[in-house]
């Protein structure tokens, strides 16, 4: 098995939801995908009867109505005990998180489902704190920034653009479903890996056009020739200073926004 972070066997996951904010949200659905390491695909998925009505928006997304998920979803309390274990048994084995979005969202999310329904935090029943995961928003944005939005419905940084720019592709009819997510999520890492250890004259040529706007070198190669500890430390760093970035943005209209840079994990107040 290669040691390089990008071709390791890697734990994909992905969650949809009943809201964008992860400390009020209950998860609807969930794929984790041990990928890679020249080992088999092992893919599990979970539907979950979140208890709760979803709001509208998040439903217009994923597709998964109250009354789907109340006939054939786990309840909740089973669903979020049996991820855990699961997102658990992935960490006891050093095997890497990888998602997009994954340390703003997803494993907020699940951390708050952990304390909502379980009495403990995620690192408490890991046993562990979570010191291999790989965001490839993080990873996006920090290896290829200023990039500007599609159009008014798709950001920069969203899963289908990072996807696009990739050479991935997207279907606009299977995304938003967890497993397909999380698979893109997982392709895509492997893309920035593998574009971050090739000789700079090789890398694509949109790559090499990026140092003309980033500065004097070329940012991908901070994602090279390190192990996966080392990559999730610096997503620490990145990560914060997005949130900066995007605070001062923000502030420009509304002086008193406040955005966490914490990662991948952020202080919570317990449930909500």
């Amino acid at each position: 098995m290669s040691d390089l972070w990008f071709k390791q066997r890697i734990a994909a996951l992905d969650f949809e939801a009943s809201d964008k904010d992860p400390q009020t949200a209950r998860i609807v659905s969930c794929a984790l995908i041990l990928v890679g390491g020249d080992l088999p695909t092992d893919t599990r998925t979970w539907l979950v009867n979140p208890g709760i009505k979803q709001e509208p928006g998040a439903v217009a997304v994923h597709k998964l109505t109250d009354e789907y998920l109340a006939e054939r979803g786990q309840p909740a309390e089973q669903a979020v005990g049996e991820i855990a274990k699961a997102v658990a048994e992935v960490v006891a084995g050093k095997v890497p998180l990888v998602g997009h979005n994954l340390g703003s969202f997803d494993l907020n999310l699940l951390n708050a489902e952990c304390q909502r329904h379980l009495g403990d935090t995620l690192e408490g029943i890991c046993r562990e704190p979570l010191n291999r995961v790989i965001d490839t928003m993080i990873l996006d944005w920090h290896a290829a920034p200023f990039r500007r939005r599609v159009s008014e419905k798709q950001g920069a940084y969203e899963m289908k653009t990072t996807a696009q720019t990739y050479g991935l592709g997207w279907d606009d009819k299977a995304a938003h479903e967890a497993k397909y997510d999380a698979l893109m999520s997982a392709r895509a890492a492997w893309h920035m890996g593998n574009i971050a250890h090739l000789p700079a004259e090789e890398r694509p040529e949109w790559v090499q056009q990026l140092r003309n706007s980033c500065g004097p070198y070329d940012r991908f190669d901070d994602l090279a020739g390190i192990d996966v500890e080392e990559l999730h430390l610096r997503q620490t760093w990145w990560a914060a200073e997005r949130a900066a970035g995007l605070q001062e943005h923000f502030r420009k209209k509304k002086p008193d926004t406040v955005i966490d840079g914490s990662w991948p994990l952020r202080p919570t107040g317990g449930e909500r």
